[in-house]
């Protein structure tokens, strides 16, 4: 299939995005994006701001993207109370799926779930977080891992941890160079879990984030002049603190103009084939090669299937004279299927090539 350019999706384009963020279910949003087809740069080297009271969990920094200029900025980590009692941060993530990279937001609950795998430091060593635990209604906080003042908060205690985890800087999961990690059936229990999207002063400091030229990537060359906050939206606070040094040398590249993501179904690409089969064993190169050509079948069904069933919907609207903000609300429902329709096709097809990688040195019987 080919792209067929859309009215539609040129005018809803940025519609989708703002609503996508304020109106998904955390649930959703944890999981849905638009696709981008250059990752976020490297996590930048800085220090961490002192927490500022009792309560306050750390956020880590993150790299989030701009379309009105096809850039990416840097959020700031910060200090922020928890929006509930026994309530953790699990921080969002870039990952690359449906053909470009997607970013699965974070969200507040009862554990820590998947996060990519990204060693975000601080205790956020790429599974869970080793930096404190809820007891008795209070949290307390690992001092081997945070920046915490005894004077003012005494539920505190010493545990160094042994981080196992290779030290990079590596801001996103999959894709060229990215971190090769998977949610385990126990984080995908976690992922079904009652959340809360992140709370107001989150919001409203990643959007002064967005507002400060000083944090693009294009202008900060991926060492931002504030990297962390002690509370959120403390850009100008004497306790933020300067990003150390970029994670790795700034390759640029990430404001080129590019395409909005498509809304339909109707309007993605046609998937690249998977390589063709070569373990050495023709028998079992073709045994692969069926079961390759049975899930491209499968997914163009589901493709054709999903694309009849919008284009069902674009034609009701139009019978029924429906109204702008109608209109709107079914093109986020479409982009919201059409990329969880994706993303689920790029894993399968991963989980595939996983199954029929060679072991042992030789094809697998």
């Amino acid at each position: 299939m080919r792209i067929i350019p859309s009215l539609r999706s040129l005018l809803f384009a940025a519609v989708m995005l703002i609503l996508l963020v304020l109106t998904m279910p955390a649930s959703s949003m944890a999981q849905i994006g638009i696709a981008i087809r250059i990752g976020p740069p490297p996590l930048p080297v800085y220090e961490q701001p002192i927490c500022p009271g009792d309560g306050y969990l750390w956020t880590p920094g993150y790299w989030a993207y701009d379309y009105d200029i096809n850039d990416y900025y840097w959020v700031p980590g910060t200090w922020v109370l928890a929006p509930e009692v026994g309530f953790l941060w699990t921080p969002g993530w870039w990952g690359w799926g449906g053909g470009g990279f997607i970013f699965h937001e974070g969200y507040w609950g009862p554990h820590i779930g998947f996060y990519g795998g990204i060693n975000y430091g601080f205790g956020y060593f790429g599974v869970g977080f080793v930096g404190g635990h809820w007891d008795g209604g209070h949290f307390f906080y690992n001092r081997a891992v945070l920046n915490v003042n005894v004077t003012n908060i005494h539920n505190v205690y010493n545990t160094r941890v042994v981080n196992n985890v290779t030290v990079n800087r590596v801001s996103y999961n999959g894709g060229n160079g990215g971190i090769d990690a998977r949610p385990t059936p126990e984080q995908e229990r976690y992922a079904n879990e009652r959340h809360v999207a992140p709370v107001a002063v989150q919001r409203e400091h990643m959007e002064a984030a967005r507002s400060n030229p000083q944090m693009r990537a294009s202008m900060n060359h991926g060492k931002p002049a504030i990297a962390a906050t002690p509370r959120p939206g403390a850009f100008n606070d004497r306790a933020a603190v300067p990003a150390r040094e970029a994670g790795a040398p700034y390759r640029g590249g990430n404001n080129v103009p590019r395409p909005p993501a498509p809304n339909d179904a109707k309007d993605l690409q046609q998937h690249e084939r998977m390589p063709a089969p070569n373990t050495g064993n023709p028998k079992l190169d073709q045994k692969y090669q069926k079961q390759q050509d049975k899930l491209a079948a499968q997914q163009e069904k589901e493709h054709q299937k999903l694309a009849a069933q919008q284009e069902k919907e674009h034609q009701q609207m139009a019978k029924q004279n429906a109204s702008e903000a109608a209109r709107q609300q079914m093109e986020q429902r479409h982009q919201q299927q059409t990329q969880q329709m994706e993303d689920r096709h790029a894993q399968q097809q991963q989980h595939l090539q996983e199954r029929q990688q060679p072991r042992g040195g030789g094809g697998r019987k």
